[in-house]
């Protein structure tokens, strides 16, 4: 793991201790990457309790509550997918703060309109929820990595109100 990841892990889990809140996090073309990242930190149990990689359509509607038909009218790279994702997550692990992802890694994927690279997110907090699309570059593990460490510097800021470098 990177180093940088790893030390936003490990802000996260301080900042998340000193606030007394726990976090979690929905994924799909991350992997599992951001509870690897979290988990990475010793006592991460103290404010982090589940995950749910959820990669596939119907994992996403099996254990987050996604509904089949926003997914069919928006496909599973969206704004409305990641914002379902978000909510069942936070609700079913019973966090303060959330991350979802869906996205197209590569190298394979995408289209005119989703291009590899294309990652939505979307962040759970206790003021609510917020998106953010961003066009990646590089091959797929470059796309994965970059979409870890987004997830978590947003979730520091939402859990500090400071800005990450």
């Amino acid at each position: 793991m990177h180093s940088e990841i790893y030390h936003l892990s490990e802000q996260l889990g301080r900042a998340l201790l000193l606030k007394n809140a726990t976090v979690t996090s929905a994924e799909s073309c991350t992997g599992g990457g951001v509870a690897q990242a979290i988990t990475e930190i010793a006592g991460s149990s103290a404010w982090f309790s589940r995950s749910f990689v959820t990669y596939s359509n119907s994992a996403k509607q099996e254990m987050l509550g996604v509904d089949g038909t926003v997914i069919k009218e928006h496909g599973a790279v969206s704004e409305p997918v990641v914002i379902s994702m978000v909510k069942g997550a936070a609700q079913r692990a019973s966090a303060d703060y959330a991350v979802a992802i869906s996205g197209i890694a590569g190298p394979g994927g995408g289209s005119k309109d989703k291009p590899v690279g294309t990652v939505w997110f979307a962040w759970q907090s206790p003021d609510g929820v917020s998106t953010r699309k961003h066009f990646l570059s590089g091959d797929r593990q470059a796309v994965r990595e970059q979409a870890v460490k987004i997830s978590l510097q947003e979730l520091l800021h939402q859990v500090t109100g400071c800005n990450t470098v």
